[in-house]
């Protein structure tokens, strides 16, 4: 997942796109966007071999500025209403559906 993310342009090292063998020292800063949201992270420690999360989640820490982003905007997409649909389309509501969409291929 890390190479997909770092290969389609969704990480950063320091505000410079990462490539996949690029190393990562402590006090590097790596941003990673995972829409809509985007992590800044500190590196604090490396490992010498993956271990486990608890493990791992000691050797970084987000910056309070992306955290309260992170924050403000899930609060932002908690408040926009989810659209609503009222249940199955009646055969008249279908037809008229698929008539609709006919007049608009016709343009």
């Amino acid at each position: 997942m890390a190479v997909e993310a770092i290969e389609g342009g969704r990480v950063s090292v320091n505000d410079e796109r990462a490539k996949p063998a690029k190393e990562v020292k402590v006090g590097d800063t790596l941003s990673i966007r995972r829409p809509p949201f985007e992590h800044r992270v500190r590196v604090k420690g490396l490992a010498a071999q993956r271990g486990p999360a608890a493990v791992a989640q000691a050797l970084y820490e987000e910056t309070e500025e992306s955290r309260a982003r992170r924050t403000s905007l899930a609060a932002e997409m908690k408040a926009i209403p989810q659209p609503r649909f009222p249940g199955r389309p009646t055969k008249k509501t279908r037809r008229d559906y698929e008539r609709w969409l006919r007049s608009s291929d016709d343009e």
